[in-house]
Order: structure tokens, then sequence, then C-alpha cells
């Protein structure tokens, strides 16, 4: 594996490319708390922001982003399209909305938050006029399974840059990975600390320690190591440093092989096998 920093990107199918590293914000507080984390993060090199319009903290990223003193071309935004506002009108609104509560001119990455049935080719179709008109770089989905992939692919010949779902070694989603790579869709892994609920595992403790490394941190770079985007959320400056000194160890093949056996289909968040 070619070495690594919180710079680097992965190319996308679309010919753009998104860091490996970003901040999530999901439950980050509105205000003064969600600034100061993404100034943190971006502070400390991190170059990639995810946040949504469900979450209530657009405006508090885009201020952050607008006032940190980097070039916004280097900056990496996402936000999401929020469950209530499917279909092609109602889309098209949301991601008004969604911009001017940013207070940019443009989203890197724009995604669909759920595949809410019936209406998300419709959404899907605004999606991909956003795109065109260039105010969103690039367009994906979240929560999608191969049977939403394959339907957007089906139907109407698309396939999504980035799909953003849960995903960590408790969760080693792997027929999705695998099919993934063949689609060159972009996985993004939410939720890659498990939400702290499989952090003490002993078998991880073990594999950290022989690195000299946090449980989190050996969980974010087993993601890295399988090539996914990380999205570790925090709103604490040092949680947010440590999460982002990954870079300076690599896996064996032996500590990888002792994580990829830790799957225990263990969602903390959304489960969307079921999702017609």
């Amino acid at each position: 594996m070619a070495k690594l920093d919180s710079k680097s990107r992965i190319k996308m199918n679309d010919g753009r490319s998104i860091p490996i590293l970003g901040l999530g914000v999901y439950q980050s507080r509105p205000g003064k708390t969600t600034v100061d984390a993404v100034r943190a993060a971006l502070e400390l090199g991190y170059r990639h922001v995810d946040t949504a319009s469900m979450y209530g903290n657009e405006a508090d990223v885009g201020r952050a982003v607008r006032e940190c003193g980097i070039p916004r071309k280097d900056v990496f935004v996402t936000t999401k399209l929020w469950n209530d506002d499917h279909g092609y009108d109602e889309a098209m609104r949301a991601f008004d909305s969604s911009v001017i509560e940013l207070g940019l001119e443009y989203v890197d990455l724009y995604l669909i938050h759920w595949p809410v049935p019936k209406l998300r080719l419709d959404s899907w179709r605004a999606m991909k006029e956003i795109a065109k008109s260039g105010r969103a770089k690039s367009i994906g989905v979240s929560n999608y399974t191969i049977k939403h992939l394959e339907e957007l692919a089906d139907r109407l010949g698309d396939v999504p840059a980035v799909n953003q779902v849960e995903f960590s070694p408790f969760l080693f989603q792997r027929d999705l990975l695998d099919y993934c790579a063949e689609k060159k869709i972009v996985i993004e892994a939410y939720s890659p600390l498990t939400r702290g609920k499989r952090l003490k595992d002993r078998r991880v403790a073990k594999v950290a320690e022989s690195l000299g490394k946090s449980p989190a941190q050996v969980l974010l770079r087993w993601c890295l190591e399988k090539g996914l985007v990380v999205l570790p959320k925090s709103t604490h400056r040092e949680r947010i440093e440590e999460n982002g000194e990954i870079f300076d160890f690599e896996m064996s093949e032996g500590d990888l092989a002792v994580l990829d056996d830790l799957n225990e289909d263990l969602h903390v968040s959304w489960d969307p096998t079921n999702q017609k």
C-alpha cells in the first residue's frame, strides 16, 4: 500500500477524488460545539467534513469551512438528502436549502441519506441535474445495499460515486465491499468505531498493544487497509487528534486476519438490510 497521510485521496468513478479521512458531525450539537470540532479537525490536518440536513448543523460546518483560512478547493464537504425530502422537485428544493445553510457555492459530495422506497429514483434524477449544474461536484448514496445499487444500475443505468455505510471489523460487509470494488464505488465507513461498543474487545486491544496504538486507531487503520474512507465522529479535540494519528503505522497480514474474523453483523446504527 502506498504511504498515506491525512490528505491522501481515493479516486472516484467520476474522475474526482475524495480524502480518505473525514470528520463526521452526526449528533454534534449545533452552534459552537460543531464549529469548534470542525475547526480543530481542519487545524489537525483533516480535509473532509461530513454533515447532513438531518443533523441540523450544516450552518456551523459551513461557517468553520469559510473561516478556516484553507482554500475552499482543498476542503471536501459532504451533505445529504433527508428522507422527508425525496422526490424530484423536493430534492431540488432540499439541496438549495442545504447550500444556503452551508453558505457555500457548492458541495463536493451530495448523498441520498437513505433508500426511501418508490421515491429514491426520482430523487436520483434530481441529483444528476444538480451535478450537471456543478453545484454538487459528485453524487452518491448512503445506506444502500447491493439490491439498491443494482436497482439504480438496472433502472437508470447509473453507478454512484460513493456509498456511505456502516462498516467496521464487527460489521465486515464483504459482499458489499467486493461489489463496490467491481463497480469502482468508493465505500465510506461511518461508525467505524462501533460508537464505542467494541473498543474494549480483547482481540482488538491485543493488536493495538502490539502496535503501540489505541484500539480506535487500529479499527480506523483496518478500514484504510480495506480501501475505505473513514468518518470518525468526535467533538473533543484530543479525540479528533487521536483519530487522525493513523498514518504512522501499518498492520501486518496477521493483524488484519485477527480483525477480519471479528464480524458479528453488529449494527449500531440503521440496518438497511430489509429496506425495500
